[in-house]
Formats: structure tokens, sequence, C-alpha cells
């Protein structure tokens, strides 16, 4: 059918700009029309219905007719990607007062809330839909389906405090619960009867009984029973594999499903309840030790979390309070980038839970369900993103041309057996019989158990596999993109010194060895202080970096407690103090840590304030990315030169932090915790480089030799500096001596100065902001008696280029290969730009920051086996890059395997075409 009729007002977007992003059509069944289709059935002996299974857009175009999203009860969804599934869902009513009393809906008087825009007066009902896990509810003003299960993004941070802060009555939460629907990440076993009727309904297996059933009746009988036992071992190797999948992703989540949890209720009392009942608006009540069953944002207390499930790292994480700021501005929004600091994720444990004042730690329930981070996760592995893989893309050709080629054959046969006075039964038999030469029957198994073969001899190799069919796209992986840390050199961190600064000049670098401290100082009290380690079970947990300057300072962290048990507004702080081998004595009895600005990765920094016990001093430590830090120094304090000493150190491949301090002017504890982050670091005064040295992995030069000789680019991809990143590249052979090495930096707009670039370390600089011709063509078509180019840029340059320079990107990707500073965010769209210039492109990360670059690649490959590597295609048990050549190898041995297939069953048959005709 034309699906240009589909272009009317009839279509909306589904969740626009998001990765699932889908048109939606709308449909209204019609009597007749079915009526017609079940006599179809009935004299097509079901393949009608078989075909309605394939085509989900033929079966809703041939029983309904188009109409408005609003009136219709069938929906027709069509993906926006290259793809263009289609897919057909119900329309069903949900009415959310049917056990509430009808005059409790205060909630339709929230301008804000989805819920009271979804309402259809007076029948109190509404419509939904429900897609991958999903359910979506009508909106009757903006005509439009829209995602519920979470708070709307509307609400403001007062909003938050004030009409959710209190939690919900019991009616007003049951109303909740009808509409929004259960908070449970419900993965099924599939039965295997179900998994089995799947399989075998797909067109080329269909094909296949059809086909040896005719081979059977022609006495073709060895033949096809060969391909029977082929046909069946492949269908149940892939159904066992699909159900250990099923059993595999089932215990992961059904563990969070049900727990009991404690609410905050609108009376001012508190209740226990099952997870499962939880609705967005509720007030959760933190205490002690657990897994969080859905998203919340935390509105009192602080809390540390372990977001490894997300990460891929199990290092405490700092959450602060939401502050109650009463402005229109969407809490999002006031909170920048950084607003997850204030959240608290799905299936993350809270380790521990602190309120002031011997108040309770709350947190508004913010998503619920398959809304949820961890839902989302869940989503990313029940529904991949479909990849176009060229094999897929040459098979079809391929069989296309076979078509072609039998229906002469089909044309042929009946006119030579006519002819020859056969009877018309065995004309029909046996031209029958080569149409089922057009598709060889033996392809869609053999290439099956080749695939299962590569699976099962990778999972001996420690590399598991979740998506089998991307083991052939391995074979063509042309780039493998890294992350650094913990990837391609060590996790953990070894303290160098550190380059103190004084009067604007830096000092001579001390360096921590047994039996030397530094002096009591701004610098030391930054270093014991500037940290979001804490105490577990006995001992100092936290970033692998913290404890590493923390452990050199020798002092200790002794309690996560300073109370005076007879002060009622007493509070809790950290308290550190000198230890038996901080070297000597000091004049600083303790320093307290009395509120944190946990680090971001977007942010690249992180702050404290600080109490000097005994002196009622408040200080201010940041401590951070050091083109960050100076940023927020004051200019008269920073070193000269900075720049050249920062380069000193990151050419040497040392990681640099740098540390700044300031004094508050206040000496009240509650005005502190009121100040805003930007007010707080603000005109610090710069301290000094903390110097850390990182070094490569034993296995990461030989690995990266073995892939550059097989002509497979190499890309380094981090959140580190650039010049330790360029060290790094360098000294792991990732950038051969004696290149041309060009460092790109590009700067955005500013005022009436346009966006421009500049080329670093090279003799051809661009003028004016647009690159040479020379420069140009040298970057497209390198000549082979030149040494080729290496570039490295910072993630800033890369969105610079992105935005202000895109005709150009592509040319520099082509010999780009150091990506520094990058967010994850930017590491996710420079995969899919290297894929847009054809490379097949290949991932490899520990899971921290990289699980949406995993997800993007066509082989993405974790080095981390907690939760967030599962959406990765292949998890590696071995922590080293040697998996990748691994993977590789078999990847072209799976590729080769299946192109063999094919020639020789293709053969085969063209051979038996013959014969037979």
């Amino acid at each position: 059918m034309d699906t240009d009729r589909m272009k009317t007002d009839t279509r909306v977007l589904l969740n626009p700009g998001e990765e699932n992003e889908m048109d939606l059509f709308g449909y209204r069944t019609q009597m007749w029309k079915q009526a017609l289709c079940i006599i179809g059935y009935i004299f097509s002996l079901g393949f009608l219905l078989l075909l309605f299974y394939w085509k989900p857009e033929w079966d809703v175009w041939c029983q309904c007719a188009s109409c408005s999203l609003e009136k219709a009860n069938i929906i027709l969804l069509r993906t926006t990607d290259d793809f263009k599934k289609y897919s057909k869902k119900k329309v069903f009513w949900v009415e959310p007062f049917k056990t509430v009393d009808k005059e409790l809906h205060g909630v339709t008087s929230d301008e804000k809330s989805l819920i009271g825009k979804a309402l259809i007066m007076p029948d109190y009902k509404v419509r939904c839909i429900r897609v991958q896990k999903i359910r979506y509810i009508w909106n009757t003003l903006e005509k439009n389906f829209q995602k519920i299960g979470a708070l709307e993004d509307e609400y403001s941070c007062s909003d938050i405090h004030t009409r959710f802060g209190c939690g919900f009555t019991q009616e007003e939460q049951e109303m909740r619960k009808q509409v929004c629907g259960l908070n449970a990440i419900e993965v099924e076993v599939t039965p295997i009867w179900k998994l089995l009727f799947k399989e075998v309904l797909n067109p080329f297996y269909i094909f296949q009984a059809f086909s040896l059933s005719l081979w059977f009746a022609t006495g073709y009988t060895e033949y096809a029973a060969v391909l029977v036992g082929i046909t069946l071992l492949s269908i149940a190797a892939t159904i066992y594999n699909l159900r250990m999948q099923s059993v595999k992703l089932h215990k992961m989540v059904s563990s969070h499903n049900s727990m009991k949890v404690t609410i905050h209720g609108k009376n001012g009392g508190v209740q226990e309840l099952e997870s499962q009942y939880l609705v967005p608006g509720d007030v959760l009540v933190l205490t002690g030790r657990f897994y969080l069953p859905c998203d919340s944002i935390l509105i009192s207390g602080s809390c540390v979390v372990n977001e490894g499930m997300l990460t891929g790292e199990s290092v405490p994480v700092t959450k602060t309070p939401l502050p109650n700021i009463n402005n229109s501005i969407p809490w999002k929004i006031h909170s920048g980038e950084d607003y997850k600091r204030h959240v608290l994720f799905c299936g993350t444990e809270v380790i521990q839970a602190q309120a002031p004042n011997k108040s309770i730690v709350k947190a508004v329930v913010l998503r619920t369900g398959f809304n949820t981070a961890k839902g989302d996760l869940v989503r990313s592995i029940l529904y991949p993103k479909p990849v176009n893989f060229k094999l897929h893309r040459d098979a079809i050709r391929f069989l296309m041309g076979l078509v072609a080629v039998t229906v002469v054959g089909v044309i042929y046969t009946p006119i030579v057996y006519t002819n020859n006075g056969m009877p018309a039964s065995d004309v029909v038999l046996w031209t029958l019989l080569i149409v089922t030469v057009a598709i060889p029957a033996a392809l869609p198994a053999a290439v099956t158990v080749c695939i299962l073969y590569s699976q099962t001899r990778l999972q001996r190799s420690g590399i598991f596999c979740l998506s089998a069919q991307r083991i052939n796209m391995c074979g063509q992986l042309n780039i493998i993109c890294f992350d650094k840390t913990g990837t391609l050199t060590e996790d953990g961190m070894e303290l160098w010194g550190m380059v103190p600064s004084y009067e604007r000049s830096f000092q001579e670098a001390h360096c921590f060895t047994p039996g030397s401290s530094l002096p009591c100082g701004p610098v030391l009290l930054g270093m014991v202080s500037c940290h979001s380690l804490i105490i577990l079970d006995g001992k100092v947990q936290g970033d692998p970096l913290d404890l590493k300057m923390f452990e050199g300072t020798g002092w200790v962290l002794q309690d996560t407690a300073m109370e005076n048990n007879e002060d009622e507004d007493s509070q809790s702080y950290k308290i550190i103090k000198p230890g038996p081998d901080s070297g000597e004595d000091f004049p600083v009895e303790a320093i307290a840590i009395l509120h944190q600005f946990p680090f971001s990765s977007s942010l690249q920094r992180m702050s404290v304030i600080a109490e000097v016990v005994g002196d009622d001093e408040f200080l201010v430590f940041m401590k951070g990315a050091p083109e960050m830090v100076e940023h927020y120094c004051i200019p008269e304090t920073v070193p000269l030169n900075f720049p050249k000493e920062l380069e000193n150190y990151t050419l040497k491949g040392f990681r640099v932090i740098a540390l700044a301090y300031k004094k508050l002017p206040t000496k009240d504890v509650q005005i502190i915790e009121s100040l805003e982050r930007e007010e707080v670091e603000s005109d610090l005064v710069f301290l000094g480089f903390l110097i850390m040295e990182n070094k490569l992995k034993p296995e990461t030069k030989a690995v990266l030799q073995e892939l550059m000789a097989a002509k497979i680019r190499t890309v380094m991809i981090t959140g580190d500096n650039l010049q330790t990143a360029c060290t790094v590249g360098k000294t792991s052979g990732m950038i051969p001596p004696g290149s041309n090495f060009i460092v790109i930096e590009a700067n955005a707009p500013d005022g009436s100065s346009p966006a421009s670039i500049t080329w670093g370390n090279s003799e051809q600089i661009q003028e004016n902001g647009h690159v040479s011709k020379d420069m140009h063509m040298e970057i497209c078509e390198p000549d082979n008696s030149r040494k080729r180019f290496y570039f490295a840029m910072n993630g800033k340059s890369y969105q610079v280029l992105v935005n202000h320079f895109y005709d150009l990107l592509p040319k520099i990707l082509l010999n780009a290969t150091i990506f520094a500073r990058m967010s994850p965010g930017q590491k996710s769209s420079l995969i899919e730009e290297f894929q847009k210039i054809d490379y097949y492109a290949g991932m490899c990360g520990d899971g921290a920051n990289d699980c949406g670059a995993l997800k993007m690649a066509h082989a993405g490959i974790s080095l981390s086996e907690l939760e967030a590597s599962v959406a990765s295609p292949f998890t590696s048990k071995t922590p080293n890059i040697e998996c990748v050549p691994k993977l590789i190898k078999e990847g072209r041995n799976c590729l080769v395997t299946s192109f063999c297939v094919f020639k020789y069953i293709a053969m085969k048959k063209k051979y038996l075409e013959l014969v037979i005709i």
C-alpha cells in the first residue's frame, strides 16, 4: 500500500528527539473489513494470518480505517530510523477513580500534572498505550500520547519540596497507581513453547518446511533428512541461548521488584508498603543500607550510594539534597548539567544516609518501573537498536538474484514438461520444486550453526556475547576506540608528588616518600579534606584517586560522626585528624567537612566546605581538572608559567589535579548549607598541582601493535587531560615515533569573533578560521611518501567542530587519534560520526562512562562484569584489551565461514536446479 496517504494530521511523533523516537498513526477498526480478513484466513489456510504476523502494518491497513489519534482504538507505530520498522498497539482505558471517591481529584487542578491533562471529563477515564514496556497516556490538551510514570520536568525546586515533600493521602496514591501502573521491572522468563513458536514462524523456516515437503515427495530423501537434522539442531541451539539470556535477565531484575519501603504520609506519619506500589511523588524515608527500587530526588539529608550498577565502578558517590529555591525555573534547568547529584537511581545501593538535626532523610520518587535508569538499561537489552550490516544487505541482494535466475526456470519447466506430455500434477510439482531452489533452504540453519559455534568458542575465551548476530560484524571492524584509564592503563594510580604554588610561582616538587610530609597549611588541609571518602565496614573507601591522595598525607578519617548528644540540634560531619604517620606535630587538632559539592564528570571538579576544629574558620577547597580550577581562581594567584608547568608534567604521562581554596566570611553553619555552588566556587586562591602516575597495562602495547599490523585503526577516547592522553598514545605506540602530530583547538563564536580553528605543532597554520588548501589536501589525500598526520583534540574542540565546522569534521576524523576531556555523550556522538563515514567501529571500555558508546558501537566490548556492562554486546572476563584481537579473529572466522556457506549452498542449489531441469 502507498504509505504517503498516511502523511496527514493523524501522524504525530512519540518521544521526539530520543533514541526510541517513533511516528504514530491513528486507525479505527471496521467490522466489515475484519470479516473479510477472517474469510481470507480460512481460504488461505492461515497463510494470510501468517503474512499479517510478519507485516503488522498490512494487518492494520486491511482491517482498519485511518483516523485522528483522538478517535483511534488502534495505533500503528513506525520507527524513524533507516529501518522504518512497524508495530501495532491497541488503545486501552484506565479509570483512576473507579476505586476512589471522585471528589478527591486535586491532581486535576495541577496545571503541570500530565494525569490532570489526560483525564476525560466527566467519565474520569484515561486513554493509554503500552510501547516497549513503557505506558503512554493521551494528553487531551496537546493531542498526543506522552510517557507516564515520572514527575513532569516542569516542576521547580520549590514545587518538589512543597507540593510533594509531605507525601500523598492513600486516595491520591491509589489514583496515581491506577494511571502509572506498578513500580516493577518485570522480565518474564519466556516459555520454551513461545520461543519455539516465534522461531519457527520465521519466513525462512516456513519456506524451508515447504521445500522439505516437496523434496520428500520427489525422492530427495537423504538430503532432505540431513537438512531436517541440521535445522532442528539450529533451532534447539538458538532457543537454548535465548532461554539462558531470558533467565539471566530475569534474575538480574527480580530481586528489586518487591521489597519493603517506608514512605512519608500527608498526615505526617510514616507507613510501610511494598516497593511495587510506589508512585511518582511519593516520599521515601531512607534508613540503613538497601537497594533503591526507583529513581528519586533527595530533598533532605545526604546519602552515600554505590552506583556500580550504572557506572561499572563500585565507588561510593555522595548525593546532596535539592535546594528549596522559590522560583519558577524547572528543577533540572536550575541544577544544570550536574542535576544527577540530587538523584538516587534505581538499582543503586544506599550505603549511608545522614540527616541534619536528627531529622529523617527524605527523597521524592521521580520515576518508577521501566522509566527508571535501571529500567532503561533493561529495555536496551530487550529492544536493542538494530544495526544496518552490509552482509545482511548483500545477502538479500544475493537471494533476489537467485530468485531472478529461478524465474527463468519456472517459466521454462512447465513449457518443456507440457510439450513432453507430462501429467498436470507432475508439471505443478516440478515447477514448485524449481521455486524451492530459489532460496537455499539450508542457508539460515547453516549460518546460525556457524554463529553458535563462534559464540561457544568466545565463551571459552572468557568473552560473553549478548547479541550473537554481531559476531559476524566483528569481522569487519576497521577502527577500535579505547577508553584510557582502566582500559589501556591500570585502574589504580600512584601518588607521585605535590607541586605547591606561592606568590604566583611554583615551588619545588614535594615527593611523597616514607618519612616526608607536607608542612601544615592550605595545601595539606586541601588534600586531607577535599575528597568523598567514607568509612564503610571499618575501612576508608572511595574513589581510587581520592584514596591515594589521602593516604599520602598520613592523616586518618577517624569517624563520620561529630555529635553532642545533649544538643538536639547537633549535626554529623566527617572528622579528619593527624595520624601516627603524619610525620610531625600539627597545630591543627582536626578538620571537619561541613558540606560537599560532589565531583561531576561534566563539571570536572569537586569542592568542600571545611572547618578547622577549634578555630571557627570556614574554608573552601576545590579539586579538579587544572584548566577548570584555574577558571575559578583569582588570576593574581595563578602562576605565570601555569600552562608550561602543566604541559611539563602531562607530557611525561602524569595525571595532574589542581587544588585551590579560600576563606569564607561567614561563620554560621546554617548559612553555609544554603549557599549555592556558584557562590562558593568563586575567587579562589590557587594552591598547586597534585601529580598522579598512571602506568600502561603490560598487555596494551603488544595488542595495539597487533591491531595496527592488521591495518585496524586505533583511537583513544578519554576524559583525562589532553597532554596526558597524547603521552599515553605515544608511549603505547598508538602514535608512531616521528609522526606529524597535530593538536587541534577549536573555539566557539565569542561576540563579534566567529568560530575558529588553530593547528598546533605544525608548520602549516590555518588562517582566518579556515584550513589552508595544502593542509586540506594532505588530510584528505595523504601522499604515501610523507608521514601520516595524527590529530588530537579535547571535548570542547570536538563540540565546536560538530556545531560550526561539520563539513570539515569527516576529513579530520580520518586522521584523528586522540580525543581527551570527552563527556559520556560526546563519546557516543563520536562513535556515531565514525559510523557515518563508513567505519565499522568497535569500542572497548571498562563500563564507567562508556556505556553509551559501548551500545552505539558496532561491537562494544566491556571490561567490567557489573550490571552496567550487560547492555554492551560483548563482555570480557579478562580486564585488559587482549580480548579485542580475539574477538576480531573470531568475527573474521565467522564472517568468512558464513560467506563460504553462501557460496557452497548457492552452487549446490544451482546444480540441483540444472539436474531437475
